[in-house]
């Protein structure tokens, strides 16, 4: 056996790679903190009643799980983050007012996600805690847009959704678990044959207002209106498609983001209670990265808050920004000199890299232009261009 294989969609981040990771993470969260975000860092491991609490069964799927040699109970390694950052917020932090986190730390999924090729993440996101108004979802929204700018990426596209659609739809008509699941499915592949065979023995108006969903996509404006006159009226219908108008409102400052709607995009890990929305770019048929609304976790950890906040991928932004990440360096001989020593210490404290060559070396750094290097001249240390 090659003791050298990775498992089937693990891999290593190489030099080049690993650099503009570290670079858009330092930079991104540098971003974060500029709007008040609090960095926290939640464990990779954890109790699986705990790391499932409040989210669905996609996620349970999705997450490794072992014995705890010490109590004997069974951990999962988390395949979200978001869910721990839930539990700080409601158990740990335990504030009354409002609260804004944001972190970074690997995840690891039992299965390839659909439209994925690796089973290990870099999750970055952010998150609001404490406030139900719309204008939070909107700060979101606004954080998303700018990470993505950040990174290098344009031509981004924003499809918004709403989970209380849905739950007007059902609102007289309760369904089981697994029953909801199957709906999601069917509404997130638009599959409107099997969609009209499985709502058969639902009563007619819910039948044709799940079929209408998978119809209610495109421009935002012609969505929204097609959507009051098709849909039923129920509150929780009629709030969500206020808070969609008020955020597609408010959408109108940013440039070069196309905005639609899709109210039967309901993908994700099964949490979310509110406004939804996906960002896709160039060079990637799934989004780029996933948000909304999931005000009922922190109720599964004691204390209910409302939620808000997104998440994505690291090693995915960091393969589709076309930021360029090599730097210059200069290159210095190896040899006992205290006048050396003090030229390079110089250089470094200045922010330039310095890479002394050992005897023998052929110096091979991929990450680094080695463009000049330190030639004595006289009884001093010059930088020279190669």
């Amino acid at each position: 056996m090659n003791r050298w294989l990775l498992p089937e969609d693990i891999a290593d981040v190489l030099p080049v790679q690993a650099r503009k990771v570290e670079t858009l993470r330092r930079a991104i969260l540098d971003l974060y903190q500029s709007y008040g975000y609090e960095l926290v860092a939640p464990p990779i491991l954890e109790f699986l009643d705990s790391l499932l609490t409040g989210t669905g069964s996609d996620l349970n799927l999705q997450t490794f799980k072992l014995v705890d040699q010490l109590s004997g109970r069974t951990l999962g390694l988390r395949a979200d983050i978001t869910p721990q950052v839930a539990r700080i917020d409601a158990h740990l932090l335990n504030r009354a007012g409002v609260t804004r986190l944001c972190y970074a730390g690997s995840v690891a999924h039992a299965r390839t996600p659909v439209g994925g090729s690796s089973r290990e993440q870099l999750q970055l996101g952010a998150e609001i805690y404490g406030c139900s108004n719309w204008e939070a979802d909107f700060e979101a929204i606004t954080l998303l847009i700018k990470t993505l700018d950040v990174a290098g990426l344009k031509n981004v596209y924003l499809d918004l959704s709403h989970a209380g659609i849905l739950t007007g739809i059902l609102a007289d008509h309760q369904l089981d678990k697994e029953t909801i699941e199957t709906l999601y499915g069917f509404l997130q592949s638009k599959d409107r044959p099997r969609l009209r065979q499985w709502a058969a023995c639902l009563p007619a108006p819910i039948a044709q207002a799940l079929l209408t969903l998978t119809e209610l996509n495109g421009p935002c404006a012609e969505v929204l209106t097609t959507a009051k006159k098709a849909l039923p009226h129920h509150a929780a219908i009629d709030q969500a498609l206020a808070d969609l108008e008020r955020v597609v409102f408010a959408a109108n400052q940013f440039k070069g983001v196309e905005f639609s709607i899709d109210l039967a995009d309901l993908r994700g890990y099964q949490y979310h209670s509110g406004v939804m929305f996906a960002a896709y770019v160039d060079g990637l048929p799934q989004p780029i990265a996933r948000g909304g609304r999931y005000d009922q976790v922190g109720q599964a950890f004691g204390r209910s808050r409302p939620a808000t906040g997104f998440s994505l991928d690291l090693l995915t932004l960091a393969s589709l920004s076309p930021l360029s990440v090599q730097k210059l360096a200069i290159l210095a001989p190896w040899v006992q000199d205290a006048a050396l020593d003090r030229a390079i210490a110089d250089l470094r404290s200045k922010g330039e890299v310095v890479i002394q060559v050992l005897p023998g070396e052929l110096v091979e750094a991929t990450e680094y232009e080695c463009d000049r290097e330190l030639i004595k001249q006289g009884n001093s240390w010059e930088v020279k261009q190669k």
